[in-house]
């Protein structure tokens, strides 16, 4: 064996998961060599497969950025060592060469025994306490928290291909395209969304002001109030125009049912901000019977936690709109703990942001009628999303009717 050879290994659904042609191909793209010294193939559907590999690079640190790249798509040195762990210098800063993470579950060799890591997140670094490994935050990072360091010691489990049969992620695949069939696939939606349910699973909505403006409003009020929503994360404007809608009959002062422009309408959504602050908060506004419909409504009336977070263009902002981004995102992570499925709705920074605070075993579904939206999700790292190029206001009412059925 070569002095800048390592042994590694991976197993499981390598073939069908493409999980195998992923690690050749990186070996090969950094120009490095391999050589298979044992391959078992599973001969069941429920099989897994395993593969021992020799990969040898130019030299030392060649090898090592080879090693880095193949550790992340599941494969693990054959001779296991203890994971590295330096101390936080100080509040915020984390030791150099710190394990930044994926999505993707994650385990620590400490102690002999591979230990879980919780909060699985993207472009997070990983903190031992005790036998507990967990995602944080450089925000959260404490002084002398003991952090992973480099990549001895991790191992990553890549999604597989699931074993049962054929639903909407696989149908779909992970990209995004206007050119399929939309009455086909908001039946496929909607029988995921039921299948989620009926687990017992949680469903979270990421929502932007499209809805309303495309008069989607009312199907995904609907959803709320037939139980299949457990969370909304929005900003400012999907509260404002949801409620000025339920109010005022329109969205951006246009009559959502027939577009046409509203008298004084340019007004409405600032009559609305100061209809909300008259009664002190979005709760009280429901409970003074001042809002009787829309989605907020169902969220208060069905006890459906809610996020609203602010940005520097809000209007108002709303009282009940988190201004402090900090407080905003570790509100967002409360919502999303245990969540199955997110569906993410014409909205491209929170999309991205909740997608960076998933593990990549939650389906996502990214809607919008932008393709350049849906796109920068899954290149932004989400990349289980799957994508689909539509007009709300048409789509959700589609899925609600075959929800119905």
């Amino acid at each position: 064996m070569s002095d800048h050879s390592q042994v590694i290994e991976v197993e499981g659904h390598l073939i069908d998961s493409l999980i195998l042609t992923k690690i050749f191909d990186k070996i090969m793209d950094l120009d490095g060599e391999f050589h298979v010294e044992e391959i078992r193939i599973g001969k069941e559907k429920k099989d897994q497969s395993y593969v021992r590999l020799l990969v040898t690079g130019k030299d030392e640190k060649h090898l090592e950025k080879i090693l880095e790249t193949i550790y992340r798509e599941g494969a693990v040195s054959k001779t296991q060592n203890e994971v590295r762990l330096e101390r936080a210098p100080r509040n915020h800063v984390m030791p150099d060469n710190f394990y930044s993470t994926t999505n993707n579950h994650t385990q620590v060799y400490h102690k002999n025994e591979w230990i879980q890591v919780d909060d699985m997140m993207m472009d997070k670094c990983i903190v031992l306490e005790g036998a507990r490994a967990a995602c944080k935050a450089v925000m959260d990072v404490k002084k002398g928290d003991q952090i992973v360091v480099g990549d001895q010691g991790v191992k990553i489990t890549p999604p597989e291909r699931p074993r049962e049969g054929v639903n909407v992620f696989e149908f779909m695949g992970s990209s995004g395209s206007s050119e399929r069939p939309t009455q086909h696939i908001a039946k496929k939606v909607a029988e995921d969304i039921r299948n989620t349910k009926k687990k017992g699973g949680k469903i979270v909505i990421v929502g932007g002001p499209a809805i309303v403006h495309t008069g989607a409003a009312g199907s995904l009020a609907k959803l709320v109030k037939m139980g299949y929503v457990d969370g909304v994360l929005a900003g400012n404007a999907l509260a404002v125009h949801d409620i000025e809608y339920a109010t005022l009959g329109t969205s951006l002062g246009m009559n959502v049912n027939d577009a046409t422009l509203a008298y004084r309408g340019h007004r409405n959504h600032m009559d609305t901000i100061n209809a909300v602050f008259k009664s002190g908060s979005i709760e009280n506004m429901v409970r003074d019977k001042k809002l009787t419909s829309g989605i907020m409504y169902e969220c208060v009336k069905n006890k459906v936690p809610f996020v609203l977070a602010g940005s520097i263009r809000d209007d108002g902002p709303l009282p009940d709109v988190i201004t402090d981004v900090t407080v905003a995102q570790r509100k967002y992570k409360e919502i999303l703990k245990g969540a199955s499925m997110v569906i993410m709705i014409s909205t491209m920074l929170h999309s991205i942001a909740t997608g960076n605070m998933l593990p990549a075993n939650v389906k996502v579904i990214a809607i919008d009628i932008s393709q350049p939206t849906v796109t920068k999700l899954m290149d932004r790292g989400t990349w289980q999303a799957l994508g689909i190029v539509t007009d709300v206001g048409a789509f959700l009412p589609m899925v609600l009717e075959q929800i119905k059925k």
